[in-house]
């Protein structure tokens, strides 16, 4: 029997943030993972804008992690083949294992880490016992089940998954490269829709290392023959289905496999368990078509390891009526209503054909236009302007410093 006051399930970029974020506060915590270092997968493949770089921050050590992506200072912003906007950006773009292993790599000495699978849990309002794989079991104060999609240990402690949205949307990555000259012309882009009969959202492009990645987010079925057209000749499948993207990009080919990712939208509810609490993906998942998973984590991570544990650690017991605080959290709800809402909107203004997100779409098209336009001017007249509330000069330094470490 090993003991300990928190019991860490699930090693993805949740529950390692736990682990780190514990560890460096001097609270005794175990990583409860299969594998030593974090298999290659298709999650998360960058960050991006202030909010989601300042929660990150808020780790601690989000400085040593950053300087192993690769920095991306400005990014295009185009639709119809027309470029609307050269946008100062924040993203940062590493593949997900990699990003994952740098954070287990902050995860100090004292926080063990548990090559084994959890085979089941058993709470009461004091401690909590965790039957393990290797036939060791762990005694903890609390249980933070960060097991993402896995559902076997929530079916046990008789969690209800409400789903949301079935097939909501499916993230598509691959690896675009040009033909006929050594790179692209821009640093990023992020392409819109030209017809919301294609169900696209965007394609975004972002460089990971020298190479240039390619997340394209789509509104259709998991069993849709078009993605299997795609997977099969993904160039010109995308040529039809954005014929005007080349004018932006040029001719491109795709590099390696398509990587395909459905995702369902859904809530757990009977949550409010004495002696476990859920983060992440393990209590709800979020759109990657609105880019707010990573807030969501990071905004669960930092709430339950800086104010909820060691608030519970001062006192005894783990009732349900404890755990219930972080569930209530004005700041997690709020995240978590945010995300939620962003989902169903960006749906909405991406395929919906009724004159009102017909009208939102020629909106935010007229909206990057004129930004373009006025950013433009200020350039021609050294004013520089950043819609992102910083100067210019600091968005500079910023590039300077990270892309010169940039893997």
């Amino acid at each position: 029997m090993r003991y300990t006051d928190i019991a860490i399930i699930g090693g993805g970029l949740a529950g390692s943030t736990a682990a780190a974020m514990l560890g460096r506060a001097g609270i005794s915590a175990v990583l409860i993972d299969p594998h030593r270092d974090y298999p290659p997968d298709f999650r998360v493949e960058k960050i991006s804008g202030d909010t989601q770089v300042e929660l990150f921050r808020r780790t601690g050590f989000a400085e040593s992690v950053l300087r192993q992506t690769t920095f991306a200072g400005e990014n295009w912003i185009a639709r119809f083949g027309r470029l609307l906007d050269k946008s100062p950006s924040h993203q940062f773009g590493f593949h997900y294992h990699s990003f994952v292993n740098a954070i287990r790599a902050e995860i100090p000495g004292s926080v063990e880490t548990i090559c084994a699978k959890a085979l089941s849990i058993s709470t009461s309002t004091e401690r909590q016992k965790v039957t393990l794989s290797n036939d060791e079991t762990v005694s903890a104060r609390l249980v933070v089940l960060a097991n993402g999609l896995n559902v076997g240990l929530r079916h046990q402690l008789g969690l209800q998954r409400e789903i949301i949205s079935a097939g909501h949307s499916i993230s598509v990555g691959f690896n675009m490269v040009p033909v006929g000259r050594p790179s692209f012309d821009f640093p990023a882009l992020t392409y819109f829709s030209e017809r919301p009969s294609d169900r696209i959202p965007y394609l975004t492009l972002f460089p990971i290392g020298t190479r240039m990645r390619a997340n394209l987010f789509v509104y259709r079925a998991a069993d849709d023959p078009w993605l299997r057209e795609l997977r099969r000749a993904p160039v010109t499948t995308l040529n039809a289905a954005l014929p005007r993207l080349k004018r932006i990009t040029g001719a491109f080919d795709v590099s390696d496999d398509v990587k395909i990712r459905p995702v369902d939208l859904y809530v757990h509810s009977a949550v409010r368990q004495a002696g476990l609490v859920l983060v992440g993906d393990a209590f709800a998942t979020s759109c990657p078509v609105a880019g707010t998973g990573t807030d969501k984590v990071f905004t669960d991570v930092e709430r339950l390891c800086n104010v909820h544990i060691p608030a519970w650690l001062a006192t005894d017991g783990m009732d349900a009526g404890k755990i219930a605080a972080f569930y209530d959290d004005p700041v997690k709800r709020d995240c978590d209503a945010w995300s939620a809402a962003k989902a169903f909107d960006f749906r909405e203004v991406s395929i919906s054909t009724s004159p009102y997100w017909a009208a939102q779409r020629w909106a935010r098209f007229t909206a990057w236009s004129a930004q373009g336009l006025l950013r433009r001017l200020g350039r021609q007249f050294r004013l520089e302007p950043n819609f992102l509330g910083h100067s210019s000069s600091s968005s500079s330094s910023s590039s300077s410093s990270l892309s010169s470490s940039s893997t």
